[in-house]
């Protein structure tokens, strides 16, 4: 099956969006995050440029990621995916020109949507202390920009302006961004029930949601996201949080039995064949009988004799 890639995976996502249900993303760090979000049944995945930024430069989500590392990742992604992949452009790399030619890249790329926040930039993660937001009649202009330079890929304009000054400016903004075209609002680092219903009250626009494992926001099931009114919810940095852990304990019990046999027989790592299925190796394999690459590395091996 083809990867979902250009403007089929905005459209992809916006009939998903008619329906009802509420739409849960994890976070994508890498491919094969992405491929394992895609191979549990999850309809769409999020491209987190927190994890993105981890796992390339093992640095925190610092506003370091670069505009070209960012479209990277997630037309690597997109290669092989099927389902909506959601992405990060942080707050598009400048001034409206600048966020013009990031949106074309990014649905270049095959996005399917991508976020664009009004902090001062560099920027960084909305759950960390000591944000700062540009003037919303700035980041206004941004969206507009965003939405002009789009085809089908959808806009979801982000506020962080809740940590410095509070609901009624987040509403401000929410509102004057949905005014300039946006398909989708965020609100990130909400920290209470309250605020995500006050937010997910405004009207004519999807709302975004966002659930950080030890973050600002409370931690909800997926029905009482609905509930509140939330049409999407990413779980952003999970899946890299589950892969540190987890690479901690494999390199622990290695150094510490001075062999991988205990983790072998634990089965808590992925055997070589498990492994090879995960990242599409029978795709691969298919290729080749479709193809016939083995005879013809045969006739090549004899007519070189």
């Amino acid at each position: 099956m083809r990867a979902t890639t250009g403007n089929s995976g905005a459209k992809a996502l916006r009939e998903r969006l008619k329906k009802p249900e509420i739409l849960i993303a994890p976070g994508a760090y890498d491919c094969i995050s992405a491929r394992l979000i895609e191979q549990m049944g999850f309809e769409a995945a999020f491209m987190t440029g927190f994890g993105a930024s981890g796992s390339i430069l093992g640095q925190p989500d610092y506003g370091l990621m670069t505009m070209n590392e960012m479209a990277a990742v997630c037309a690597n992604m997109n290669y092989f995916l099927n389902i909506p992949l959601i992405g990060d452009i942080d707050t598009g790399y400048g001034n409206p020109l600048n966020v013009y030619r990031t949106v074309r890249e990014f649905e270049r790329a095959g996005m399917a949507a991508v976020h664009l926040e009004d902090q001062v930039f560099p920027k960084r993660c909305g759950h960390m202390e000591k944000k700062a937001v540009i003037p919303m009649e700035e980041h206004v202009e941004k969206i507009r920009a965003a939405v002009e330079a789009r085809d089908e890929m959808m806009i979801i304009a982000r506020t962080d302006a809740f940590a410095t000054h509070g609901l009624d400016e987040t509403l401000r903004r929410l509102e004057a961004y949905r005014d300039a075209g946006a398909d989708i609002i965020y609100a990130d680092g909400l920290p209470s029930v309250e605020a995500m219903r006050a937010v997910c009250q405004i009207e004519g626009v999807y709302k975004f949601g966002n659930q950080v494992e030890g973050g600002k926001s409370p931690t909800l099931t997926f029905e009482q996201l609905q509930e509140i009114g939330y049409d999407i919810v990413i779980y952003p940095v999970g899946t890299a949080f589950a892969a540190a852990r987890a690479i901690e304990n494999y390199l622990q019990s290695l150094k510490k039995n001075r062999s991988n046999a205990e983790i072998i027989a634990s089965g808590t790592v992925p055997s070589f064949a498990q492994f090879n299925s995960i990242v599409g190796m029978e795709t691969l394999t298919d290729m080749e009988r479709r193809f016939q690459v083995d005879v013809f590395k045969k006739k090549h091996s004899e007519e070189q004799k």
